[in-house]
């Protein structure tokens, strides 16, 4: 496990962006944390480092979407608005998962049931009491509550 502490947008985006140059095919990384607190960010910043150009948005409505032009294709989720973990059958996410690109599923705790076993989990936390834009990183490879 590895905790990293950062004070900013840029910070938090600068991490996942060296997370995102290191990132070799078929890795699968798992982000969680409470809306708003820079899961986005993190993906923005993993596609950076991948070499993709393209804007990179939350898929809230599209639960997924897919970004080329980089050294490895990236496959962004966002599972926010997953009733059902049956849901994601229809969205093929055993071929994003298994393939050869990296995948990035934000809320990828309400679906942690079928995430792979060598998943990357990433969990950011805030702290108000160190300013609004304090994040705790933590990176793991097993999934924690906390």
């Amino acid at each position: 496990m590895k905790v990293i502490e950062t004070r900013g947008p840029e910070e938090t985006y600068n991490i996942a962006l060296s997370i995102g140059r290191e990132a070799a095919p078929g890795a699968v990384i798992a982000l969680t944390g409470n809306l708003g607190i820079g899961k986005t960010v993190f993906a923005k910043g993993i596609a950076a480092g991948l070499g993709i150009k393209d804007h990179v948005s939350s898929p809230t409505y599209t639960i997924v979407q897919q970004y080329d032009g980089g050294r490895l294709p990236m496959y962004h989720f966002d599972v926010y608005r997953i009733g059902d973990i049956t849901e994601m059958d229809e969205t093929g996410y055993e071929d994003f998962f298994y393939g050869d690109g990296v995948t990035v599923v934000e809320w990828a705790d309400i679906v942690r049931d079928i995430m792979p076993d060598d998943t990357c989990w990433i969990r950011i936390k805030g702290n108000p009491d160190k300013g609004y834009e304090y994040r705790r990183i933590v990176i793991s490879d097993e999934y924690t509550s906390d």
